[in-house]
């Protein structure tokens, strides 16, 4: 006859009872455990969305899309004010002067260009530098009247024997169109030592005071006739001596507006130069003159116009009774 132990049993019954409520007590708690994770998860989201977005410093900022505005033929536009400092700089526009000046004479028609460093003479101040010269002029009769004169300045050639070199103009209207083409032998006038008085004597080959030889003058040789455009220019120089110096002389006339016009270039040296220094190259000097002498233009000179006045009637006077 089989025993049974009922202690055994009884003790597997409680160890089984026991196991389930530990099962069932664990299903319990594991979720109370994760509703309360959910709870606290759900808590903290909604802390964290109701605190403000900060920026970070190095963040970019978020372009906005702004829609472009239409312009419309009546619409201004507008120009951004330019700052101050940003404005271009205006470069000033340096003007220089002409290397050449013209001088013109109305009342004789002539005209030339001359540099600007150099000196003009008219009226009264060029009839006393042209009658200082040696032969003031070379028409073959008087009446000849000094127009202008234009000198190298002092100093162009430094150390030499340079006294003075000029073109000058002077025009006679007393003159026939052949008479001009021919030169007069004129006056020498020495100048004087303090110890003696003045000498004027007649130009003459023979005593060396003066040696005048026509000259081909360029560019055209034949005749010594110089052509400058259609104006027809003839030639003579001379070399006269001045005390212990020079004077080369080179004349050229032209007939026009029914006078004589004569363009005269000269060169006076006084045959000492300073220490160190060499007489000056005349022809080098005469180069300068002649680039004045291919500018002159003798214009036409207008007569003035005469109006006819009405013919004075006369009223006969009737004696008193």
């Amino acid at each position: 006859m089989a025993r049974f132990n009922l202690s055994s049993i009884r003790k597997n019954a409680l160890t089984r009872e026991s196991v389930a409520w530990g099962k069932i007590n664990f299903e319990q708690n594991s979720t109370l455990v994760f509703a309360a994770l959910l709870i606290v998860c759900a808590m903290a989201v909604g802390c964290s969305s109701e605190k403000p977005k900060t920026q970070n410093a190095g963040s970019q900022p978020i372009a906005q899309n702004i829609q472009p505005v239409p312009v419309n033929a009546t619409t201004p536009v507008v120009t951004p004010a330019v700052e101050s400092g940003n404005k271009p700089e205006h470069k000033k526009i340096v003007r220089k002067a002409p290397v050449t000046v013209k001088y013109g004479d109305k009342t004789s028609g002539v005209s030339f260009r001359y540099p600007r460093r150099y000196g003009l003479k008219t009226g009264d101040s060029a009839k006393e530098l042209v009658s200082q010269a040696s032969m003031p002029m070379s028409f073959m009769q008087p009446g000849g009247v000094a127009v202008a004169a234009v000198t190298i300045p002092e100093g162009s050639y430094p150390k030499s024997d340079l006294v003075a070199a000029w073109f000058d103009v002077s025009v006679n209207k007393s003159l026939t169109a052949e008479q001009c083409g021919e030169f007069s032998g004129g006056e020498i006038t020495r100048t004087p030592s303090p110890a003696t008085a003045p000498v004027t004597e007649p130009a003459t080959a023979s005593d060396g005071a003066a040696m005048r030889t026509p000259t081909p003058a360029e560019p055209s040789k034949e005749g010594g006739t110089l052509m400058l455009g259609d104006m027809e220019l003839r030639s003579m120089e001379t070399l006269a001596s001045v005390g212990t110096g020079k004077e080369a002389s080179k004349y050229y006339h032209a007939f026009g507006n029914g006078a004589c016009y004569e363009f005269a270039l000269k060169v006076a040296t006084t045959g000492e130069s300073d220490e160190g220094g060499k007489p000056v190259d005349r022809e080098e000097v005469f180069k300068r003159l002649e680039k004045i002498l291919v500018t002159v233009k003798i214009d036409a000179i207008k007569a003035p116009e005469v109006t006819a006045s009405a013919p004075v009637t006369e009223v006969p006077v009737t004696p008193a009774q």
